[in-house]
């Protein structure tokens, strides 16, 4: 039996929208009774998601739907977004992207030895011929916690300072960021072009309304993006949604009058990157 407090919660969440005993076998066997694609559409539409940014680069292709067939799913507008470490000649194939109706570009570069991005960086060309474009498209930035491969203090987003300030026309996303979440969110204080989200954050940490006050102690709501970072697993989708909502909701009334609360809701959840992706 798993037992962290976020996944032991979220049986809880996803037997209600299922209609089955809050228990581990019970989620299970009705997860098993839905054909794949009709129990991922299920949790998708649950979202009510209007438009969903996919990075189709993880899990590989045979393990997953395209980014095509999520948007069926959902039944939502879908864009993909360029994994720059998935593309031998990065630099060329970002000259078009936009054309080719990419909404991002994305690094993984913690993975591949940390945020230290400087000339010699393979990742450095690419955002090169992005600002060069006049109008550079969005560059998510994995920060912060994942998986074994990376060396957790070399995600550090303040490692990005360097890039951020060279290309200042483009819009830096910087993606989940636990435990950097304060270091993100004076990053997105102090820079016009920088941005971020807690996804991955949010569903995994027992306490999601403690990450949103973390990002909001200095980072204006402007700044700060929904997203779930919903790789491995339809159900991470729903459960991202819902305790992103719920988290908010908590948050937000405590932070500022009702107007702007409401303001700062519609902004986190949509809003803004309506403003910042080429929707």
């Amino acid at each position: 039996m798993a037992t962290s407090v976020a996944y032991r919660r979220a049986i809880g969440e996803l037997a209600e929208l299922l209609g089955c005993e809050p228990e581990e076998e019970a989620v299970f066997a009705r997860r098993l009774e839905l054909e794949p694609g009709a129990y991922a559409s299920l949790l998708l539409q649950a979202t009510e998601t209007d438009v969903l940014l996919i990075d189709d680069g993880f899990p590989a292709g045979e393990e997953a739907f395209s980014w095509q067939r999520m948007g069926e799913l959902a039944r939502c507008t879908v864009m993909p977004v360029l994994r720059l470490e998935t593309t031998k000649r990065a630099a060329e194939e970002v000259r078009d992207a936009r054309e080719r109706g990419f909404a991002a570009l994305k690094t993984i570069a913690a993975y591949r030895g940390g945020l230290q991005l400087d000339e010699s960086h393979p990742v450095w060309a690419a955002l090169e011929a992005n600002e060069a474009m006049g109008r550079p498209l969005p560059v998510q930035v994995h920060c912060g916690f994942g998986d074994a491969s990376l060396w957790l203090p070399l995600a550090d987003p303040g490692w990005l300072k360097p890039a951020i300030e060279r290309f200042d026309l483009t819009p830096f996303v910087l993606l989940h960021c636990y435990p950097f979440v304060r270091e993100a969110g004076w990053l997105a204080h102090v820079y016009p072009n920088v941005f971020f989200d807690l996804s991955l954050t949010i569903p995994f940490v027992a306490r999601p309304e403690e990450a949103v006050r973390e990002a909001l102690e200095l980072a204006p709501w402007s700044k700060l993006l929904y997203a779930s970072d919903a790789s491995s697993a339809p159900e991470l989708y729903f459960v991202a949604a819902s305790r992103w909502r719920r988290a908010l909701a908590v948050v937000l009334p405590e932070l500022l009058d009702e107007a702007d609360a409401v303001a700062a809701a519609h902004a986190i959840l949509r809003e803004n990157a309506l403003r910042i992706y080429p929707i």
